[in-house]
């Protein structure tokens, strides 16, 4: 933060000039004043004592008057306890402001030519389409790319699709047997709802077959394992793999299918990547890494010929990387395309978005990894993130009870219209114009509701909060921003200045100095988001300067300010924050429209 830097480095030179010895940076705490208190920001004075031989109220005293004697932009300075709090000047605001409508691209960094971080996310099964747990991901992984790409770092965006396995031999089964030559052509249904109907379809034979079984007195585990429909399927993946021509076939036409309704649903969320990696070209390697690792006794064989690694000495458990008949699981593809990647693009750090559930699962890649012999196996990050669900409850996906990613997109964005229409947002809109706020609206509602939360967090997603005008959505933040521009356009139509260099006698109210202290702090929030793969932070962020701002117009009179500096701080001051909110925003994914 531009103003907490400046305080820290003048406290850290009066308490040097004061006590005639170099001070340690993490000696000089500063962090914004309490909003009980008065004041900009407040020093620590406790880690100085020792330094000072005083108590924290003498302390905090001669530093600030320190402070107020080395530079004019100390305004004032009131000590509670063995706390400083400092109020800087109007001048020093004022300035502030100017800096930033005079930096380009403010708060976001030039990018720099280091090594790149690979973000991995989205990673869909192709035996289903996407589902409200993948927007989530999908989101996420966008938003936390952007944002790191705003910090100044290469990134890469990659998506792994797990396009082989048993879960994919279901499906194929399913519409062997069941589909009777139907296709998205045929059926009118996008490809990947298609080949997902037959998922559900196979889960209810299985469970029908278990069933019978069980009333045949057979255990229930056992008919889990010998219901004649699973083991067609197990035995179509291992004819997969042996590359039998009829199965590949069929594979290849099924994932043709749902490859082209992701590609529909991504472009409907904005979601791109550098580069797709499919599971089928991957997990070769990491069978061959396998077998390596078993010759350098780095894993284990089972009598039944499956492949693990012993992890009980390090708090950990036994991990299949290999079955019984040679087939591979999850962990195998990983490993070969951790590998893969660091051999690409030598990374400085990969990201793996994926939900909490496989937080074991990552643990394990790491420490295989760093058993292996690869020194860059801490540079693996599981972004690990929180189930969302409906208020209904929870999803599954071969129950066919998911929330369809598709669905959700047409009901936001109807859901959109009706309460535009409702509340007369769009009425004096062209038609055309209107139809496409409607759609940006109803994504902001869907994006924002979803990056607001933490990503630790498990949530619930509602759609009807989601879209209120009012509250903390992002409907609200994209209409402060229009309104922000239907200012700006009178302003420009009444031919008003609205620009300049701003003086402090321009600066009439708190609430001026609110805002510009509120912008300031964006480079900060974006450079946090980043380092903690957070973009809660940028989301809330946008919301307070909505806020704030829409406190402040409630308040003031922009238009018919007589003053005409006032007028252009005003006007200077509301074109920055829509210019902020936008860059804000962006980071998220969402677009904001300048009517609504």
């Amino acid at each position: 933060m531009i103003a907490e830097r400046f305080i820290h480095d003048l406290a850290k030179s009066a308490a040097e000039k004061l006590y005639n010895q170099e001070i340690a940076d993490n000696l000089i705490q500063v962090q914004k004043t309490r909003k009980e208190f008065e004041g900009d920001y407040t020093m620590v004075a406790f880690p100085l004592l020792k330094l000072s031989r005083k108590s924290p109220e003498a302390t905090c005293q001669e530093i600030g008057e320190q402070m107020m004697a080395m530079s004019p932009d100390v305004e004032k300075y009131n000590v509670i306890k063995g706390f400083l709090n400092i109020t800087l000047s109007k001048s020093y605001w004022a300035n502030t402001l100017n800096t930033i409508v005079d930096t380009p691209n403010f708060g976001f960094n030039h990018p720099q030519s280091d090594k790149p971080i690979v973000i991995e996310f989205s990673s869909p099964n192709t035996n289903k389409p996407l589902h409200l747990g993948h927007i989530r991901n999908n989101l996420l992984g966008m938003s936390i790319s952007r944002i790191m790409k705003k910090t100044g770092k290469r990134v890469v965006k990659v998506n792994l699709v797990n396009d082989r396995g048993i879960h994919i031999c279901k499906s194929m089964l399913a519409w062997q047997k069941f589909g009777n030559g139907e296709t998205p052509a045929s059926s009118g249904k996008k490809g990947d709802h298609l080949v997902g109907d037959y998922y559900v379809r196979f889960d209810k034979e299985y469970k029908a077959q278990i069933e019978e079984l069980k009333s045949k007195g057979i255990p229930e585990e056992e008919a889990k394992v010998k219901a004649p429909i699973i083991q067609e399927a197990q035995e179509m993946l291992r004819r997969w793999e042996a590359k039998d021509p009829e199965v590949i076939e069929l594979w290849k036409t099924m994932n043709s299918w749902v490859y082209e309704g992701f590609d529909k649903t991504y472009a409907d969320l904005g979601i791109t990547f550098d580069k797709v990696y499919y599971e089928s070209e991957t997990y070769l390697l990491g069978k061959s890494i396998v077998l390596d690792g078993l010759a350098k006794g780095v894993f284990f064989k089972k009598e039944d010929g499956s492949i693990w690694i012993d992890l009980t000495n390090d708090g950990l458990d036994q991990k299949l990387l290999l079955r019984a008949d040679g087939t591979s699981v999850y962990i195998t593809q990983d490993i070969g395309t951790a590998i893969q990647r660091y051999n690409e693009y030598n990374f400085r750090e990969h990201i793996y978005v994926v939900g909490n559930e496989q937080e074991y699962h990552f643990q394990v890649l790491k420490l295989i990894m760093k058993k292996l012999g690869y020194d860059w196996s801490d540079s693996l990050y599981h972004l690990s993130y929180g189930m969302v669900q409906l208020p209904e409850g929870k999803m599954k996906s071969r129950e066919g009870t998911v929330v369809d990613a598709d669905d959700l997109i047409d009901e936001m964005v109807e859901t959109a219209r009706q309460m535009s229409e409702e509340l007369g947002k769009l009425d004096d809109v062209d038609h055309g114009v209107a139809s496409e706020v409607i759609r940006m609206v109803g994504l902001a509602a869907l994006k924002y509701f979803i990056l607001k939360v933490d990503p630790k967090k498990n949530m619930t997603f509602n759609p009807k909060e989601s879209i209120d005008f009012n509250g903390n959505t992002g409907p609200f933040i994209q209409y402060t921003h229009a309104r922000i521009k239907s200012v700006l356009a009178k302003a420009e139509n009444a031919d008003y200045k609205t620009s300049g260099t701003i003086k402090a006698e321009c600066i009439s109210n708190s609430k001026e100095l609110d805002l510009i202290q509120l912008i300031s702090q964006f480079p900060e929030v974006v450079q946090n988001a980043a380092d903690t793969h957070n973009p809660s932070l940028v989301a809330n962020y946008a919301y307070e300067l909505a806020k704030e701002y829409n406190q402040f117009y409630h308040d003031y009179s922009i238009l018919r300010e007589s003053n005409e500096g006032i007028r252009t701080l005003r006007l200077m001051l509301s074109a920055t924050v829509a210019d902020v909110i936008k860059r804000a925003m962006w980071l998220l994914g969402i677009d904001v429209p300048d009517k609504m």
